[in-house]
């Protein structure tokens, strides 16, 4: 398996060298050169198992020539063994043909642990193998930090630089990221908001030269391997309802687009879905264009859901390769216009073909809290505000009512508890025994200005771990 840039210009990679690249050498991303496909009979054959050999099954692909199947295999066991739910991804369900898709019984509450989880591990191997050492830097809008850090903080050859916007995620997802301390570790608040720290790295990727004798790994969903791992859940799913032998609709909470991107991927490689709804709040970029194929930079606003406080959508751009023909040139022309204009938007033949697979919904948070509240009431389930806003949209724009629906639960109501309690449903959830004592936790961070240099003097100064081996 070799993997290409969205912008044409970057050299094709295999995996290994993709997992430690991030982001391509010509600003775009990295996509399958041809994506696997599988028969409905290989889908059908995977029924019951467990969600480790699953994954196996549908990530082997994408890995070939670089891991083999044993250590893959234990790798994927070792990952997945540390959810709290057996079934490791858990359907409820709220309706006759409505469910909800538990993605937060990771270590985190999370669905970022699904991908960081076995990224830190994968990064372990290769790592290993290589005899070298890596600083990861990334951006958090409140769960991917929190993730990555629990995920890589036992890497040996890994140092790592979180930035996230100050005062603008929750309490309990500073927290998670905060009070693992260790000296590879490192909290970094920025005064503003998650764009803008999404945009120191990516900056930071396109001009490696504050580094000195070491490189930066991502692990944001520009990551191959976050995308990867989130397609399994879809099967996942989609086998635990009486697929591939019927069609599914998931409805999915996102801002940087790369967890229902994740989805696109599974339909085109064989899983039977016939809807996918972007599911966001008011700052509604992603609905704009799905709605009106207007995709233009707005004001960000802070929400009761801030995972999806975000205006520029990275993964977007994975989905406009594959809208024009997977043109890099013509991509890599879209992306400076952007660059420029702030603005973008695509010929009408192009976005209607994509409008027969997605529709959108933004929801603001007087709509979300009703939602909290309303699925409290009527089944006693419990939504942190991301799914709930995945629930209202699943429900204004649902086009069957005989296809079942699955919403993507991505967190745990626990971590916004803000919400929570302005739904007024009359119950606060409690932590889980392995996070009671979260808040008597000591936390370290340190808080920056909104500034490139100041960043990447910080990381090059403390870095010091990051040397080759």
């Amino acid at each position: 398996m070799r993997y290409i840039s969205t912008r044409g210009q970057a050299p094709a990679l295999n995996f290994e060298d993709v997992l430690l690249a991030g982001l391509a050498s010509d600003g775009g991303l990295y996509v399958p050169e041809n994506l696997p496909r599988f028969t409905q009979e290989e889908i059908a054959s995977w029924a019951g198992l467990p969600y480790h050999e699953l994954a196996f099954k549908v990530m082997r692909p994408f890995v070939t020539d670089s891991i083999s199947d044993a250590d893959f295999q234990a790798i994927l066991k070792d990952t997945y063994g540390v959810f709290a739910h057996q079934a490791v991804a858990p359907l409820r369900q709220l309706d006759g043909n409505e469910w909800v898709l538990e993605l937060f019984h990771g270590p985190t509450l999370a669905f970022k642990d699904f991908a960081l989880q076995l990224l830190g591990r994968l990064l372990d191997h290769f790592l290993l193998k290589r005899g070298e050492r890596v600083v990861i830097m990334g951006a958090t809008s409140g769960d991917t930090g929190s993730a990555a850090i629990e995920g890589c903080k036992h890497c040996e050859n890994v140092d790592i630089f979180i930035l996230h916007p100050h005062n603008r995620v929750s309490e309990v997802q500073r927290r998670q990221m905060t009070t693992i301390l260790g000296d590879n570790i490192h909290n970094i608040a920025i005064d503003g908001n998650f764009d803008d720290c999404q945009e120191m790295v990516k900056a930071s990727f396109a001009d490696q030269g504050f580094l000195k004798g070491t490189r930066l790994v991502a692990v944001n969903s520009i990551n191959w391997a976050r995308i990867m791992a989130q397609i399994v859940y879809y099967f996942h799913a989609a086998l635990q309802l009486g697929g591939p032998a019927r069609s599914m609709a998931f409805s999915v909470p996102t801002g940087n687009f790369g967890d229902i991107f994740a989805g696109y991927l599974a339909r085109n490689m064989g899983l039977p879905i016939s809807q996918l709804v972007v599911a966001t709040n008011r700052n509604d970029i992603l609905h704009r264009f799905m709605s009106g194929n207007q995709y233009d930079k707005d004001t960000l606003h802070p929400s009761l859901s801030p995972s999806m406080d975000i205006m520029v959508s990275s993964n977007f751009e994975r989905l406009l390769f594959d809208m024009h023909g997977r043109n890099g040139a013509v991509v890599a022309e879209l992306m400076a216009t952007f660059k420029q204009t702030g603005k973008l938007s695509v010929e009408d033949e192009r976005w209607t073909e994509t409008r027969k697979l997605f529709d959108s919904l933004a929801v603001d948070d007087d709509a979300t809290c009703s939602t909290i509240a309303e699925v409290f009431r009527d089944t006693g389930e419990l939504l942190d505000p991301h799914t709930a806003i995945g629930v209202r949209a699943a429900r204004e724009c649902r086009r069957s009512p005989s296809i079942p629906m699955i919403t993507l639960g991505t967190a745990h109501p626990v971590k916004f508890p803000d919400a929570v309690r302005q739904a007024a449903v009359g119950e606060e959830p409690a932590l889980p025994a392995h996070l009671s004592d979260l808040f008597e936790r000591q936390e370290k961070f340190t808080v920056l200005d909104n500034e490139l240099p100041a960043v990447q003097a910080f990381v090059a100064k403390h870095g010091n771990r990051g040397k080759p081996l």
